[in-house]
C-alpha cells in the first residue's frame, strides 16, 4: 500500500479546550505528549507548555480535571465534548502522530495515510469550513495500516473483539475508543479488507 506523510496546521474550534487555552494564552506552546480516548467521548492527554496554564486549564468546561506534574506538565481529563481529535480525522479513521503542538489556536499535525485518505481528509475540512493549510504531503515507506488503523486493530485484539465468543461488542469497543458505532464500524471493515486482500495468497496456499 502506497502510503504518505502530510503536515496539515489546523484552527481548532470554538470550545475545543486546547484551542481555547491557547488562544487565551497566544504566547503558548502547548505540546500535546500522549493522548488516549476514554469511554463516553472522553479523553486523557499529558501536555506540556511553555508557561503556565493552570487556570485557563482550570477554568475550562471541557476540562474534568488535571494535575500539575511538574515544570509546566500537566495530566489533562477531557469531558465529552471538550475536544479531541476533529471529525474530520475520526470520519477518515486516521490519528495525528505525538507529540503535537497547538498554538494560538492551531494545532500542528503530521498524519500518515493513503493518498486516497489524504484527499478525502482535505475535502472533509473544506465542506465543514474548518481552516486548515496543507503544509506538506510526501511519500513513505509503504506499511500494511495507518497509525490510528493499528490502534483500533491493537485494541480490538486486546478486548477480544476478534475471540471466539467475542468478550466486547462493537457497541462496547466503540465506548472504549471513543466514535461512534458506525465511525467504528467502517474503520474495522477498511482494516479487515486491508489484511485479507494483503494475505489472500497466503491464505490460499496454506488452504488447499
Amino acid at each position: 500500500m502506497s502510503s504518505h506523510q502530510v503536515r496539515l496546521e489546523v484552527r481548532l474550534p470554538e470550545g475545543h479546550w486546547s484551542g481555547d487555552v491557547t488562544r487565551a494564552n497566544p504566547s503558548a506552546i502547548l505540546r500535546i505528549e500522549k493522548h488516549m480516548p476514554l469511554s463516553r467521548g472522553r479523553g486523557t492527554a499529558r501536555i506540556s507548555c511553555s508557561e503556565d496554564i493552570s487556570k485557563s486549564i482550570g477554568q475550562h468546561p471541557g476540562i474534568e480535571d488535571f494535575k500539575v506534574m511538574q515544570n509546566n506538565y500537566y495530566d489533562v481529563t477531557i469531558e465529552a465534548g471538550g475536544g479531541g481529535f476533529l471529525k474530520p480525522l475520526v470520519d477518515v479513521g486516521v490519528i495525528p502522530h505525538t507529540p503535537f503542538e497547538v498554538r494560538d489556536g492551531w494545532v500542528d499535525w503530521t498524519i500518515e495515510c493513503s493518498q486516497s485518505e489524504v484527499r478525502e481528509l482535505i475535502n472533509s475540512f473544506k465542506q465543514q469550513s474548518i481552516p486548515h493549510r496543507l503544509v506538506s504531503t510526501r511519500s513513505v515507506t509503504t506499511r500494511l495500516l495507518t497509525p490510528r488503523q493499528r490502534q483500533v486493530f491493537d485494541i480490538a485484539i486486546r478486548e477480544g473483539y476478534y475471540d471466539i465468543p467475542r468478550r466486547i461488542s462493537l457497541t462496547e469497543l466503540a465506548d472504549l475508543l471513543g466514535v461512534a458505532k458506525s465511525t467504528l464500524s467502517v474503520q474495522l471493515q477498511r482494516v479487515e479488507s486491508t489484511i485479507v486482500h494483503t494475505f489472500s495468497e497466503e491464505i490460499r496456499r496454506r488452504s488447499p
